[in-house]
């Protein structure tokens, strides 16, 4: 689907306004860094980056931001949101999406011109994700196939001695089932405005995202992810979630630069 349909239906049939819940963490000093808006996925809200990343990428100098997915929306409003969002931060910003935020974000970006994205533990749309889930997590993920919303497990998401899981699994909410079947369905993106650079981060170890996954969507942008082996899905939350965050900086600063 082509921005240029995309805008047309958001034109016939606008997605409804709603209030957006975003968090966000500020440089001691201004800079010329852009700004960085972290889009998490299904389950999660903006409290998921709020938690380390925020404040970690304030401190190093870069503007922090945060939006949480709508309560009852659909995956086209969860785009509109992020562009919305984008659009009225003070500079061009860069696009950071997390599991099915990554997907969100790769459909923003034919919509935003950002400055730079990032893929973290993407979530493939299509079977591949629906299999990948099969084998992790069988009983969790039959619901789907006769469209309830599955149910993530522990072990999914959450190494197994990170301190506080259980806190931060009961802050999940149970997105929408019918956004579930938009993800293992969408469509492939169209290009993205602009082409940005595009970095995709993820880990060997991911229960949720395989390997190959990761492979592919770096592929895509003609280039390798970026590994961090023994952390789980939910790189934000991890015990070693500095790792993969300030990778992400120092690349971006690299780009920057460049």
């Amino acid at each position: 689907m082509s921005s240029r349909v995309l805008r047309f239906v958001d034109w016939t049939s606008p997605v409804p306004p709603v209030e957006r819940e975003v968090l966000s963490a500020l440089p001691e000093l201004a800079g010329d860094n852009p700004p960085v808006l972290f889009v998490p996925g299904l389950g999660h809200g903006a409290w998921a980056f709020a938690e380390h990343w925020l404040a970690h990428t304030a401190s190093r100098g870069f503007p922090a931001w945060s939006v949480s997915p709508r309560a009852k929306g659909s995956l086209r409003a969860y785009v509109h949101d992020v562009v919305q969002v984008a659009a009225g931060l003070p500079r061009q910003a860069v696009l950071v999406g997390h599991g099915a935020g990554a997907l969100v974000v790769s459909h923003a970006l034919a919509r935003y011109p950002a400055r730079a994205a990032v893929l973290a533990a993407p979530v493939p749309a299509g079977w591949p994700a629906l299999g990948a889930a099969l084998r992790a997590n069988p009983f969790g993920t039959l619901p789907a196939l006769v469209g309830a919303a599955p149910r993530l497990s522990r072990k999914q998401l959450f190494s197994a001695d990170l301190p506080g899981a259980e806190d931060y699994r009961a802050k999940l909410v149970r997105a929408p089932a019918k956004v579930y079947r938009q993800v293992l369905f969408a469509g492939p993106p169209a290009a993205p405005v602009g082409d940005p650079p595009v970095l995709v981060v993820g880990s060997p170890d991911d229960r949720v995202v395989p390997r190959k996954a990761l492979d592919r969507a770096a592929g895509r942008f003609g280039g390798a992810p970026l590994l961090f082996p023994g952390m789980a899905h939910d790189l934000m939350l991890d015990t070693d979630w500095r790792e993969p965050i300030d990778a992400i900086l120092d690349w971006l600063t690299k780009e920057l630069v460049a």
